[in-house]
This record gives C-alpha cells, sequence and structure tokens, in this order.
C-alpha cells in the first residue's frame, strides 16, 4: 500500500518583541560586618541546631563548603535591614577558605549587631572574630526572553 505524501507544513516564525536586557546597578551597597562562625550545636544555637530560622535543615554532615550563614536582626527585613532568607551574599575579609557566596538561612541572637555567622562543621576547627568584613547582595538574574517564537 503506497502511502500518502505528506501535506506541506509552513510554519511563520515572527520576531517577539525586544527583550530588556538586564542591567545590574553601578555599585551594589556594601556592609561591614563582625563575622564570627557557628556549629549545628545545641550549646551554640537551640534545642533543635538542624533546623534554621526559615525551616531549613542543615545537613548531618555539613561542612562549611554549603556555604550558610546567619545574620544579625538588624541586617533581616523581617527587623527593617535590606537582606531576606534565601538571599545571596557576598563575603569579602574573612579568610581565602571562607570568602564567597553564602545564602542566608539562619538568624544571630538578638544581642548581636551588624554581625554574620558562618555553618561550619566540628571537625574543621575553624574559630575565630572578624572585624571589618564586608559583605554585599548578590544581584538576582531575570529570566531568560527568547529573541523568537513561533506561532
Amino acid at each position: 500500500m503506497p502511502t500518502a505524501p505528506l501535506a506541506p507544513r509552513v510554519v511563520k516564525v515572527k520576531p517577539s518583541p525586544a527583550p530588556v536586557a538586564y542591567q545590574a546597578p553601578r555599585k551594589l551597597p556594601t556592609y561591614r560586618v563582625t563575622a564570627t562562625v557557628y556549629m549545628a550545636d545545641a550549646r551554640q544555637t537551640d534545642s533543635d541546631p538542624l533546623i534554621t530560622a526559615d525551616n531549613s535543615r542543615i545537613p548531618r554532615r555539613a561542612t562549611s563548603k554549603i556555604r550558610w550563614m546567619a545574620l544579625s536582626r538588624d541586617l533581616l527585613d523581617k527587623w527593617g535591614g535590606p537582606f531576606s532568607y534565601g538571599d545571596s551574599v557576598q563575603v569579602r575579609g574573612v579568610s581565602p577558605e571562607l570568602d564567597g557566596v553564602y545564602v542566608i538561612h539562619d538568624t544571630m541572637n538578638r544581642r548581636f549587631k551588624r554581625g554574620i555567622d558562618l555553618l561550619v562543621a566540628k571537625h574543621e576547627d575553624i574559630y575565630g572574630r572578624w572585624g571589618n568584613v564586608r559583605i554585599s547582595p548578590v544581584p538576582k538574574r531575570p529570566a531568560v526572553i527568547p529573541q523568537w517564537q513561533a506561532s
């Protein structure tokens, strides 16, 4: 049985509206803070040390490589600050192994002001307090808009 030829199909391609180019702010705000480190331990946190303030669960074998941090309340938007839970923050001025991008998941005790606490593991033997540390928000990228759409 011979097959019938397929009817030609024409698809019209039209350009979509011009995408809006993302422009980051010329200079992101930078905040000077005091940095410390903390471990998921009941003596340093609360009675449930593996649950953060935003209800994220810290993995049992978490190290400083997961890059989570706690902020003092004066820096969180819930208390009038510029940052929210889930925001990414660039940290500079601690040490080469601890500098980098962190995600905010926790809150420091209310007695601390202008401070950050970096999550580390007990076995890493990292302790210290660093002054004059700089933090700045990492800009969020918008979704990419395709330049051409088929109709």
